[in-house]
């Protein structure tokens, strides 16, 4: 079923896009939660008069994440964890304990954005990725030491 997406979607495209999704998806998911428009002759009509502004929210979203980019380029965070024998954490280091510590720094960032392949459960120095657009990845360095 081919559908026009309303919003930028990872897994599919870009908002305005036309893409072609099973049925079940498109009306049991994206359609009711407002991700989706059937593409109708009317729907593609209606999308093509508004994809000036839709292209316009793109940049400005692009622009917004090279902003904020640049003010992750220099940030380094450090988190003190409960540490057993061997260096080992009782807990593991997750983007929620990275968010809020970044938070604490004046640097909101969702924590969903924020990419870990695994949790971290070891100290040390870490290089942590932070999606902020599709086309835009930053990266911030995470310090796990002991707690005192």
């Amino acid at each position: 079923m081919k559908v026009i997406l309303t919003q930028d979607m990872e897994s599919l495209g870009l908002g305005g896009e036309i893409v072609n999704v099973a049925k079940g998806y498109a009306r049991n998911y994206l359609i009711p939660r407002g991700m989706a428009l059937e593409a109708t002759e009317k729907n593609i009509k209606l999308t093509e008069t508004q994809r000036k502004n839709i292209e316009i929210k793109r940049v400005k979203a692009k622009e917004d994440a090279l902003k904020v980019k640049e003010r992750l380029s220099g940030v380094s965070v450090t988190i003190a964890q409960k540490v057993g024998e061997e260096d080992k954490l009782y807990g593991s280091v997750t983007t929620m304990d990275i968010a809020d510590q970044l938070e604490k720094q004046g640097v909101t960032v969702e924590r969903r954005r924020i990419i870990l392949d695994k949790p971290i459960k070891s100290l040390g120095e870490f290089a942590v990725a932070v999606k902020l657009h599709p086309e835009v990845t930053a990266s911030i360095k995470v310090s796990v030491v002991p707690e005192a």
